[in-house]
């Protein structure tokens, strides 16, 4: 890995940190530096825009989580089992990534692009399961039906974060409730929200 991409990565986690620290959109570039561990010069020299920063991480975040949970999916034949893992991989995300976890927390309703990161796999998902089947919710549902995964998944996260459950089991639970709110069964929701959950694939 060049410097340059190392340093990049250390901008874009520091900027995560500050965001979800602060609770806006705005840092200046003194405090990211020192955050970052950077000089002030390493910012402007990898193309990074002040007041371009929060809509550029949030832009980046968002892609590379939607095409990893695609790519986890892809393979999968049974509806149920997408949107269960799809949920446990978010929780395992914020377990493993604080930082990006916090960022999630802090803005997952109040942006555009995460809300589509969140919606984006689970509605096609859902479709195939309701076509099939497989779920039972009325077409004009949908749109609730995906603010309920979520939401869920989010609060999961935050059960994790604060330290009040595993990720095993705050990703179990919640993946589990929301097969039981799409129409499963409660022994089948338990079983495919405890199944073994393969890594999460690289974009």
């Amino acid at each position: 890995m060049s410097f340059a991409s190392t340093a990049q990565a250390r901008i874009n986690q520091a900027a995560m940190r500050l965001f979800a620290e602060k609770g806006g959109n705005q840092i200046n570039v003194s405090e990211l530096a020192q955050a970052a561990g950077v000089a002030r010069g390493t910012i402007y020299n990898n193309g990074v825009e002040p007041d371009r920063l929060f809509e550029e991480v949030v832009a980046g975040l968002a892609s590379e989580m939607h095409a990893r949970i695609a790519l986890a999916s892809q393979d999968i034949a049974d509806p149920a089992i997408a949107v269960a893992n799809g949920i446990r991989h978010f929780v395992r995300r914020a377990h493993e990534d604080p930082v990006w976890g916090r960022f999630i927390l802090r803005f997952a309703f109040s942006s555009n692009l995460l809300r589509t990161m969140f919606e984006s796999q689970p509605s096609v998902d859902l479709m195939k399961g309701l076509k099939a089947g497989r779920f039972q919710f009325q077409p004009d549902q949908a749109s609730s039906v995906l603010a309920m995964i979520g939401g869920t998944g989010v609060a999961a996260m935050l059960l994790v974060l604060d330290g009040h459950k595993t990720w095993r089991e705050a990703g179990s639970n919640a993946a589990e409730l929301v097969l039981r709110a799409l129409g499963l069964e409660a022994a089948e929701a338990r079983a495919i929200a405890a199944n073994d959950l393969p890594p999460l694939p690289e974009s």
